[in-house]
């Protein structure tokens, strides 16, 4: 038998429920806020770890507040689309190998996705 507590969700679903929850925060926000947004049913200290795991990818800035922090979004990042562009870099970043890595990753997109990118290019990223 187990409750609520005992089950674990994948870190990548707590982490974007954070994001969401800062997101839609507008301003910087304690650990604590975040979770009385997310549900007594996440631990404060929980929050707090997936604040730093954040921080430590920069998807998140924090400054001090008293004894902790407040955490926000980085500019980049305001929204799901810019945290899975955020993501693509730094998988693109894990490798030395850019050009092989970035010709393996076009020569998997579809025909559609390729005009995207096409597009984009030719337009400057805009």
């Amino acid at each position: 038998m187990t409750d609520g507590k005992d089950e674990r969700r994948p870190a990548g679903e707590l982490e974007a429920s954070v994001l969401a929850a800062l997101w839609a925060a507008g301003g910087p926000r304690t650990p604590g806020q975040v979770q009385a947004v997310l549900g007594a049913d996440l631990a404060r200290t929980t929050v707090t770890t997936i604040l730093s795991r954040l921080y430590d990818k920069g998807v998140v800035e924090r400054q001090r507040n008293g004894r902790g922090y407040v955490y926000f979004p980085v500019q980049e990042v305001q929204d799901a689309h810019g945290l899975t562009a955020r993501r693509m870099h730094s998988e693109l970043d894990r490798d030395s190998d850019r050009e092989t890595v970035l010709a393996r990753f076009v020569a998997q997109l579809s025909p559609a996705d390729e005009r995207i990118l096409r597009d984009l290019l030719e337009s400057d990223g805009r």
